[in-house]
């Protein structure tokens, strides 16, 4: 009997540890599991704050796209308004067959040197009216070509259409004497700083509005 009630005794003390042992071990499953979580957890919400970051990033770089495209549509508008004003000219003039604009050609200041104040063409711009008088002879002979002057906005609006009058007659002459195109096939017009294509406030957009633009028509 006393043996038996040892035998019971040992059983139970083995049960017993065997259950302690038990429990620390699914403590330690749960302490593992428990940090597994936190990791991923951590990890996750340094993802998300990288992917607002990103995000953050890209919403930047689409205003600035955004605004850039609605700068060359205001260009664009801008030019196409001075194409259409010499076409609805030259029609009413009886200058054209046709009657459609064929292209344009802009030459300013940020590629062809028409400095502050300056009427004068620079190397570049003479190679530029060469070829332009070259393509033009070959391409289109018998159009007609508007000549367009403009001007920054800086000193007086009556200096301004003066100056842009002096650009167009300069190239006007240049398309004449240098590229053989007739007199009649072209006229000029100042338009002085009434149809700036960039802003006045930056020298770069300055540039941009120092311009001759000649309208292809026929």
């Amino acid at each position: 009997m006393k043996r038996f009630f040892w035998m019971v005794l040992l059983l139970g003390l083995a049960a017993l540890q065997a259950g302690c042992a038990t429990k620390a071990y699914v403590d330690d499953k749960v302490t593992e599991v428990n940090q597994r979580v936190d990791t991923v957890d951590n990890n996750a919400k340094a993802g998300i704050k990288r992917l607002d970051a990103q995000l953050g990033l890209m919403d930047v770089s689409l205003k600035m796209h955004t605004d850039q495209l609605a700068k060359l549509e205001g260009d664009v508008a801008t030019i196409s308004r001075t194409a259409q004003e010499a076409l609805d000219r030259a029609t009413a003039a009886g200058k054209l067959a046709e009657g459609k604009m064929v292209y344009e050609v802009v030459l300013s200041d940020d590629h062809f040197k028409f400095g502050p104040g300056s009427a004068k063409l620079s190397k570049e711009t003479k190679a530029a009216l060469d070829s332009f008088a070259a393509k033009l002879k070959s391409e289109n002979k018998g159009a007609y070509v508007e000549v367009q002057g403009h001007t920054d906005s800086r000193g007086e609006e009556p200096v301004n259409q003066k100056l842009g009058e002096r650009r167009a007659m300069a190239v006007y002459q240049y398309l004449h004497t240098k590229g053989g195109l007739p007199l009649h096939r072209m006229n000029v017009i100042s338009y002085g700083e009434s149809r700036p294509v960039a802003s006045n406030m930056t020298e770069p957009g300055r540039k941009q509005n120092r311009r001759v633009v000649l309208v292809v028509l026929k």
